[in-house]
């Protein structure tokens, strides 16, 4: 298991924390694989019935750390333990709530479309970057974004890049409700404690009646894959990280991240 992941249960409860709060939560190799191993462990166990994800104060996650792209685009392996991890979310079969403070980027927000319940704090910032540097969707997005909030916030989402506030973020569907700082994880563990108390039996179906078959989602996730392998390396997204990393060079405490 990563040091940067926290893994913890309570009340049918098991929490998954990012906690990488100086590199503002980018997530790394391990940390996928914690994140997918948390989850495989948690869906073998009965006495797990919900899975709340949380970030640090004042920040979600940055995304993939851009560093990794670098490594891949210049002739490094694509790392397997992203496409696991985002395999497992595809695949799980309890509920996930989520509670974001501060920037959710890249896949800090495409892994938002496999919760179940999303709240948001009034500074939560929602911004997909893959076009500006270069590379495409991933998790599933191009099919679970537009089915969950409209094709055309997703297009300005994801083509356009344009940034979502807590606000824009309700008004489209990606967040069920904004929760000030200081009750927002509370809320979300509520939440969460409620729905480990229903029947679980009946929950699990209803859960997958209402969502895509993940059959589907594997097979988007692992089409959008392909294309995004061959983004990394291609000349638009080489010149997207150099200018990225000339940029933080310049100004050395912006965040890292998709």
């Amino acid at each position: 298991m990563s040091e940067h992941i926290k893994v913890s249960e309570a009340e049918g409860v098991r929490s998954i924390v990012f906690d990488r709060a100086d590199k503002k939560n980018a997530i790394t190799s391990d940390m996928y694989s914690a994140i997918a191993q948390a989850l495989a462990d948690g869906g073998a166990d009965p006495d797990i019935g919900v899975f709340l994800i949380l970030g640090s104060p004042g920040i979600f996650s940055a995304g993939n750390d851009i560093a990794d792209f670098m490594k891949i685009a210049t002739g490094g392996e694509f790392d397997p333990d992203a496409l696991g991890f985002l395999r497992a979310l595809a695949t799980n079969e309890k509920p996930i709530v989520a509670a974001v403070d501060g920037m959710a980027v890249g896949v800090g927000t495409t892994l938002l479309l496999h919760c179940d319940v999303v709240y948001a704090s009034p500074n939560a910032y929602f911004k997909t970057p893959f076009m500006d540097l270069g590379l495409f969707p991933e998790a599933a997005s191009t099919l679970l974004m537009p089915a969950r909030i409209g094709y055309g916030p997703a297009f300005e989402m994801l083509c356009l890049g344009e940034g979502f506030d807590a606000e824009r973020a309700r008004e489209v569907g990606l967040v069920n409700a904004i929760y000030s700082e200081t009750e927002l994880e509370a809320r979300a563990r509520e939440t969460a404690l409620a729905l480990s108390a229903k029947p679980a039996e009946a929950l699990r179906a209803t859960r997958a009646m209402m969502r895509s078959d993940p059959a589907d989602v594997v097979a988007r996730i692992d089409a959008e894959i392909e294309v995004f392998k061959q983004r990394l390396r291609s000349p638009e997204a080489k010149r997207a990280f150099e200018a990225f990393f000339a940029r933080r060079s310049a100004a050395p405490k912006q965040a890292a991240g998709e």
